[in-house]
Formats: C-alpha cells, structure tokens, sequence
C-alpha cells in the first residue's frame, strides 16, 4: 500500500513530464481500437444488408457460384417457370421471380456515369418481394413497363438526380433509355451501392437476354416453417445437382465471406501500423522512465537510507508506468471510437456511406486495448525500473544524476548491435541474390529484423560519430551556441540513440517504401517501352467488360489501322503426358502478336493464332514435355472440346502474361457459342502510320457515349501506373504518420526533460552571459541534430531493406531500380523541420526561467 502511494505522488508530482508518454500511449491504443471498431461495424454493416436483402430461402443457377460469370456480361439464370414449381411445395407461403445484373452501366442524360466509383456494384434490377423487405419508395412510384425506372435515394441525391430525369442503361446487349418515375431509400444503410429498377419483362429482355428467366428465385417461408425445413423441401422438389439452394443465413455468410478477405486486408494492415507506432512509443516511454529515473537519483536514495528495499523502489517504478499505462489507454480506448467515426465519415466523402447506427464496440476491442496499452508500458519502463532499483543509499550524498552505465555495459550492448547489424545486412545480401522468391523472402524479413534490432542497440555508438559529423556539417556555422548544442547531444549518447531511434523506424519504412514504388513505376514503364507495340490501350477502371457496341465504334474509328481483342476463357487442358490442367487460355486476335511483343523461345507466336493453333509457356511445355507440333485436348468450361496444335512455346522471362496460353479468337468461336464467348476485358488499337494524334482523338470521341471506358496512350498508362502507385504510397505515408508522430513526440519529452534535468546548467549559463534568444538557438539545434541523427539512420535503414526487396522482386517483373533521390532528400530536410518544431516548446520554457531559481535548483 506505501509502494501504491507513493507511486501515485510520484505520478502526480511528475505528471507534466509524464504528459506526452501517455499521449504516444493513447495515440497506440486508439489507433488499435479505431481499428477494430471500425472494421466491426463495416461487418455489422453488411451483415444487415445482406440479411436484409436475402430471402428466407433463394434459389439459383449452380453457374453463379463461379461469381455472376460477369465477362460475358450476361448473369447466369433459372427458368421463370420455377416460380409456378415451387408454389406447391410444402412450407411455401410465397414465391417470387429476382431478375438483376451488375454488367450494367448507368449515365445520366449528358453521359456521365452514375455509378459507385468506389468498387461497390452498380445494379439493375427488377423489384421483387426481397426489395420491398429492403427498400422503401420515398417518391414517386415503381415502374410500370418499358422506359420507366427507380433509382436509389443516395445516388440520386449524390447525382442531382430529380422525377422525370432520363437515365441510359449500356449492357452486353446494347442500351436503352428511360425515365424515372421513383426514387427508393434504403431502409438499412448503403455502402455506396447504385441501385436503378425497371420492370421485370425489362430486365429479362434487356439485360438478361430471355424474357423467360430469372437470375434467382425467391421463397417465403410460411408461418411456422424454418428456414432449414423449407430449404429440405424445395431441394426435394428440385433435386440436389440442379440448382444451388441457400437459407437466409447461409446467402449472407457467402456474401459475407465473399467480402471478409478484403476487411481482413483493411484490418491487419491498420493493425501493422499501429504495432509500428507501439514500437516506436516504447523507445518514449523507456527514454522518459530512464531519465526520471535519473533526475531522481537523489530521491531515490534518500527512500533507500530510510528503509526502502530495491524491490519496493523498483516495484515503484513499474505502478508509476502502470497507472500511466491504464490512464493512457482508458483514454485511448475513447479516442480510438471518436476515429473510428471519423474513418467512417472519410470513407463517406470517397462514396463508401457507413452509418453510426451501425456503430459496434465488441466488449473484446476495449479490453484488447487496455491490456496492450498496460502490457507494453509496463515491460518498456521494466528496464528503467531496474536501474532505479540498484541506487544505492549513498546516492542521497550526490547532487548529479545517476551514473552513466559502465563502459563494459557499453561494450556489450554495441558488440551485439554490431553483430546483428552485419548479419541482418548478410541477410538482406543474401535475399537481393536468391534465385527463389520464398528463400529470398525468409531472408528479407529475416534481415530487416536483425538490422532494425542491430541499429537500435548500436545507436549510442553511432551517435558518438554520427552527431560529430552532423555537428561539424550543420552545427559549427551557428559559433559556440552550435557547438554547445552538439556537446548536449553527446552528453548521453544512449539518450540520443534512443530518440534518434524512435524517428528511425517510421523513415526507414517510408524510405524503402519509396525505393520499391519507384522501381515498380519505373520497371512498369520500362516493360511498356519494350514490349507493348501497340498505341492505344482501352478498358475500364471499375472492371466492366467492354460491350460489343463499343468494341466496333473502336474498329470503325477514322484513322486506326486494327483493333487487337483479348479475351480470357477457363478449360481443362490435357497434354500428351496424359495430365489435366485447369488453366485460363487467351483468345485474341492475331494482331496481338504485334500489339504485344512476347518472346518464343520455339517457334513464331504469329503462328500460335492459326486454325486449331495455340501457344504454351516454356514451364508448362516442361513440366509436360510439351513440343511445338504436338496436339493438346482443350476442353472449354463454357463449350465444346478442342484438339490444338501447339505453334509456339513463349519464354518464360517474359513480363507481359507470364504463364498465357494463346490462340485466336476465330478458334475460340468455333467450340464455345457466340452468348457463351466472354467479353472483352481490355482491347488494343493501333494507328495508321502519321495519325497517331488524330486517332487519339477519334477513339476519345467514338466512346462518349461509353464513359465507363479509358483511352489511354503509353504516356497516358504510364501516368496512370505513376498515379496508382503514388496513392497507395501517400496511403502508406498518411498511416506512418503516426508513428511519427510519436517519435516527434520523443524528441520533445527528451527535450523537456533534459531542460528540467540541467535547470541548474542553464541558469549559470545565462548568469555569465548566454542571452535568451542564444539559449533557445542551442535547445532547438540540439533538437535538429537528434533528427537528423534519426533521420540518416533511417534512410541508410530504409534504402538498404528497399534495393534488397527490388532485387528480389526483379523475379517477379520489377526488374528497374529507381532510388527517389528527390524524395530521400525532402525527408531529410523534413527531418530538420520536425526537429525545430520539437524544440518550440521546451526551448520557450527554458528561455522563461528565472536564473536566480535556476541556479539555486538542487
């Protein structure tokens, strides 16, 4: 109970300089609990919607288990007639017919796509007795036949959509205008699906291309009935094999699951970084609890002459870091709910809507949060704690601080760094080398490891030299202040390695990450360059296949010389050997040879597009002892069986479909009918000789009416890749920030608590002359120079772990390394600024104290 109270006086009389530790401990602890909040209430989210949009018992084709086969940009059906079957069926109160599909685009009179841009479908359906369960009609009315729509209140609203707006729908069989009569709200949230209703004769003649099917046919359950019971009966009407027949919770647990690995990604790329900010938050908390520790050496002493045992003093320690470990995340907890709404409210403005009605704080993420928060406080301040331990009664004699660790101690520790810092490097040379993509991978997460682990704990020697050479290079301009600020620096090189280190971590991520995106821009655009011949490429950046209608403006376009189609078609491949292989095989036209340079490594690729001809990669042919005039059987999911010639076998180095098996579109068509061909999900178009500007521009103006669709030239794709890559990266950074976040907070609480430590220092210093302003120059470039201590740790860290990863991801395709110079030198210059800003305040208070007071601190 004396250990509890005076642990608690200690945290009250201290509890200014305690202050920013706990903030890196509720910044830690609510970026976890953000997180797990956040993804649990996108899960309770859609666990709503999908109940709510699912029948007590759903019946549909066994082909939509294959996704909604969405290429050939028709959904696989059911025959209408089974709603008459299925009337019968004990158990049955009511049955509906479901007729929709989300190969569909929807633009607005001036041809602008009203559609999700968020990866949220678009689609188009009929209204059925699931919607009524789901939907509400809040203006309007529903359609009554042809030309007549509903749209959903958010998209219209998102739109500026109004009652008698024409909408026009483009699908695989052409499109259709019509005008809408109705606007229906969700009564669960939406994520940012666009939802547009026609009638059902509509949908099945337009979209589905049989005015005598449905996509899915819905049951309702009498009363009384369960949904198990119905399902049994309507499989016995059905029979087992013939159709795929779902409960209202086994539909939404495929849909759920269907959605989860995506959340999954969301989650534990959250929780990463925030593991990163914990990590760097130790280095805060033990560079805090060391130097108390320090500053009260004398106090410390004194309890040990009255009596106190080191266990009670070290016991004291580690309650301070547990009261401040609990405080920190109770509120941290609280914090990560208030970000989880505003991860919800940024995810609104990009399209995704999440409502807080849906808001869910599982008891568990709390808990987690607390205990984290507790665990990793507790064990960062256990070193600390120890130290205070050993101060010996005699220590109440002294007026200094606690003695700097034995040179032994120092020896050891950067013995160990030092040898794990050359043997993560050996790692790392070893990964940048491997021939093996598994191997080289245990080698670079192995290496990174043993690096980060070796810096840190030969950070204070590297100090010692480092700071030198910075001192000399930035400090030694600014006089005798300067060369203060750099003594200060050196005073406690562990103190320095510690804050240095904590800043070192989140550049060395940003560092290597800039490394590998730069190289994959620059390897992409190099792979453009050599081997894409072609000078238009056109698809959709939301996944649609591109429709007949559009595939024929693009090959009547004034001033292109051909079109290259691409499609891709599943089969079961069975080579002489006497295997069977279920691979994707590529129906293109022989243009494509040109359009794509791929090397053979036997034969001519041109030939690969002849009658009853195909090409095979170099590791099939083999793994099969394939050769070229050998025959393989073909069997095509969709159609019938081929037997192919093989014409040419295509080197395995190559980047643009590693691992395509090619033949013409002309022998596709021959063993797979016309509705069964998949569509186009990206085409090819070259241009006459001299109009390459022109047909540019014709392309660009042929597909207005098709805005789901991109032109793109090699420059324009190029900037496109540079664009993705950038965002994903800035994504990144934006995350990292918080660990940096934190380690800027280090370098302040090691800046506050070094002015406090040397209070007497600073107050003899101004009695013989050092002005305020000069003081306040020596604390802030004491502080530039810790930053950027951190800062070329991390980015010599940073590029290593980046050119180590380039080269081993040379043998998936990222064969260019590209340093951004430019990005590695805004970092270092970043790393100055965040020092200065660091020191704003610790400098302000040591230039207001008052010298009198100060030198007569004890």
């Amino acid at each position: 109970m004396t250990v509890l109270r005076t642990s608690l006086r200690n945290v009250v009389a201290h509890k200014g300089r305690m202050l920013l530790s706990g903030v890196a401990v509720v910044l830690s602890v609510a970026f976890v609990c953000g997180t797990l909040v956040f993804t649990d209430t996108m899960n309770t989210t859609f666990d709503r919607l999908f109940s709510e949009t699912a029948a007590d018992v759903t019946v549909s084709s066994r082909e939509a288990e294959n996704d909604e086969v969405p290429d050939t940009g028709k959904p696989a059906t059911v025959p209408a007639s089974l709603v008459d079957e299925l009337e019968g069926v004990e158990g049955v109160a009511s049955v509906s017919g479901g007729a929709f599909s989300t190969s569909v685009t929807v633009v607005n009179e001036d041809d602008e796509n009203v559609g999700s841009t968020t990866g949220a479908p678009t689609i188009a359906s009929n209204w059925s007795d699931v919607d009524e369960r789901s939907m509400e009609v809040t203006s309007g009315r529903l359609p009554r036949g042809e030309g007549e729509a509903v749209i959903d209140a958010d998209t219209a609203e998102k739109h500026g959509l109004e009652l008698g707006d024409e909408l026009r729908t483009i699908s695989a069989l052409g499109d259709f205008r019509s005008e809408i009569v109705g606007v229906a709200a969700f009564r669960s949230t939406n994520p940012g699906a666009t939802v547009v209703y026609f009638d059902t004769e509509t949908v099945q003649t337009r979209l589905l291309g049989d005015s005598d099917a449905y996509t899915s046919v819905y049951v309702t359950a009498a009363e009384g009935v369960g949904d198990g019971e119905l399902k049994r009966n309507v499989v016995a009407a059905l029979g087992a094999d013939g159709y795929k027949v779902q409960t209202q919770e086994e539909y939404a647990a495929e849909s759920q699951e269907d959605l989860g690995a995506f959340l999954d990604v969301i989650k534990y790329a959250l929780l990463g970084f925030a593991g990163i900010a914990l990590l760097v938050g130790v280095f805060l908390i033990v560079n805090t609890f060391s130097m108390l520790v320090a500053q009260r050496t004398r106090e410390i002493g004194l309890l040990r002459a009255i009596g106190s045992s080191r266990r009670q003093v070290n016991r004291s320690v580690l309650v301070e870091a547990l009261l401040l470990g609990l405080l920190g995340s109770v509120l941290g907890v609280g914090a990560g709910v208030g970000l989880a709404v505003g991860l919800m409210e940024l995810m609104g403005l990009v399209g995704m809507n999440l409502s807080t009605d849906d808001l869910t704080v599982r008891w568990t993420t709390p808990v987690v949060g607390v205990a984290l928060g507790v665990v990793v406080t507790v064990l960062a301040a256990y070193l600390p704690a120890r130290r205070a331990g050993r101060i010996s009664p005699m220590a109440a004699l002294r007026d200094d601080g606690l003695p700097a660790a034995g040179s032994r101690v120092g020896r050891v520790r950067s013995t160990v760094g030092a040898v794990l810092s050359l043997a993560g490097a050996g790692a790392l040379v070893v990964a940048a080398g491997s021939g093996e993509a598994s191997t080289g991978s245990a080698f670079l997460g192995l290496g990174v490891v043993l690096t980060l682990v070796g810096f840190v704990l030969v950070g204070p020697l590297l100090a010692a030299f480092l700071v030198r050479v910075l001192g000399a290079v930035v400090l030694r301009v600014f006089g005798p202040v300067g060369r203060m600020a750099e003594r200060n620096a050196l005073r406690n090189p562990r103190r320095t390695g510690a804050t240095g280190a904590a800043l070192m971590i989140g550049l060395a991520l940003v560092a290597s990450l800039s490394v590998v995106g730069a190289s994959l821009v620059a390897s992409a655009s190099d792979e453009l360059d050599r081997t894409v011949g072609a000078d238009f490429i056109v698809q959709s950046d939301t996944y649609q296949p591109i429709v007949p209608e559009a595939v024929e403006r693009l090959r009547s376009t004034e001033g292109v010389e051909h079109v290259t189609e691409y499609r891709m078609l599943e089969a079961r491949l069975s080579p002489p050997d006497g295997g069977s292989v279920a691979r994707a095989v590529t129906a293109a036209s022989p243009t494509y040879a040109s359009d794509l340079r791929v090397e053979t490594v036997s034969g001519e690729l041109a030939d690969a597009y002849g009658r009853d001809a195909m090409s095979v990669p170099e590791d099939f042919a083999d793994r099969h002892g394939v050769e070229v005039g050998d025959r393989i059987e073909v069997d095509f999911e969709r159609g019938g069986t081929a037997a192919l010639t093989v014409r040419a076998i295509t080197a395995a180095d190559t980047s643009v479909d590693q691992g395509a098996m090619y033949l013409s579109t002309a022998t596709a068509e021959r063993y797979v009918a016309e509705d069964r061909m998949p569509l186009n999900m990206i085409v090819f178009a070259k241009a006459e000789d001299g109009r390459e500007d022109a047909a540019y521009a014709a392309l660009k103006s042929e597909l207005e009416p098709f805005p789901q669709y991109t032109v793109r030239n090699q420059a324009d794709y190029k900037e496109l890749l540079e664009d993705q890559v950038g965002q994903l990266l800035n994504m990144v950074y934006g995350l990292l920030a918080l660990a940096i976040v934190v380690a800027i907070l280090g370098v302040v609480n090691t800046l506050a608590l070094s002015v406090v430590e040397r209070t007497r220092e600073i107050g003899l210093m101004r009695a013989i002359g050092l002005s305020r302003r000069q003081l306040r120059r020596m604390i802030r470039l004491e502080s530039v120079v810790i930053a950027l201590f951190g800062a070329v740790l991390g980015l010599g860290l940073g590029l290593g772990w980046g050119v180590a990863a380039q080269r081993l991801l040379a043998l998936e395709g990222l064969k260019v390394l590209q340093v951004p110079w430019s990005t590695i030198a805004v970092v270092f210059v970043g790393a100055a600024l965040v020092g200065l800003v660091a020191a704003l305040v610790p400098a302000f208070r040591a230039g207001r104290m008052n010298v009198l007071n100060a030198i007569a601190t004890e």
